[in-house]
């Protein structure tokens, strides 16, 4: 079973930074992704990254402003977030699939982290 450990969010004012983090147990590397889930919402993409190749891809709504990147040394993904929005506010989830390649669906994805808090202060 992995595990996935997240650390990082917190309060922050609109135009600020966060950066997620992302601790995959064992030593097996995975194609990562960040979703995000506002209250009432689905849970939406937000960026992804690839395995072998380290490919990425993001949501139309945070390209530019935010950037996933991975450690495979320390088998943690990062999501840094600059330029927060409002409409950023929302609990971030770190996800981790069995085969590689870009994947936007929550369904495509096979673990799951707890969750973090994201509030961006307008």
């Amino acid at each position: 079973q992995v595990q996935l450990v997240e650390s990082g969010g917190g309060l922050v004012q609109a135009g600020g930074s966060l950066r997620l983090s992302c601790a995959a147990s064992g030593r097996t590397l995975r194609p990562m992704g960040w979703f995000r889930q506002a209250p009432g919402k689905e849970r939406e993409f937000v960026a992804t990254i690839t395995r072998d190749d380290e490919s990425t891809y993001y949501a139309d709504s945070v390209k530019g402003r935010f950037t996933i990147s991975r450690d495979n040394a320390r088998n943690t993904v990062y999501l840094q977030m600059n330029s927060l929005k409002p409409e950023d506010t929302a609990v971030y989830y770190c996800a981790a699939r069995n085969d590689d390649g870009i994947r936007t669906s929550p369904r495509s994805y096979n673990y799951w982290g707890q969750g973090s808090q994201v509030t961006v202060s307008s």
